[in-house]
């Protein structure tokens, strides 16, 4: 796991942020799937927030991808930052 990663959340009306901080590896597209599972009720749009990340491992990406947990949120998520074409899943937006 990558030790510095970590997930940042705020909440605001019917909106989650998360912001992604340090390396993106496959323990960390796990912590990412669990969080989602953990705060994604009673809001519309989830943001997922890239601009911290120091780097991102193509495993993790798959992971995080591959997740039907993360799918299933799919047409609420937005990605933003520069690793946002990256980590977006299909029927999610960018901005």
């Amino acid at each position: 796991m990558a030790s510095n990663f970590c997930v940042f959340c705020h909440r605001n009306s019917d909106n989650l942020h998360l912001k992604l901080a340090g390396d993106f590896d496959g323990s960390s597209a796990h912590q990412l799937i669990n969080t989602l599972k953990e705060q994604n009720g009673n809001v519309n749009n989830i943001f997922i927030h890239t601009c911290n990340l120091s780097s991102m491992d193509p495993f993790g990406v798959e992971v995080f991808q591959k997740s039907s947990s993360a799918n299933l949120l799919s047409d609420r998520l937005t990605f933003t930052g520069e690793y946002s074409d990256e980590m977006a899943l299909e029927g999610s937006s960018l901005a």
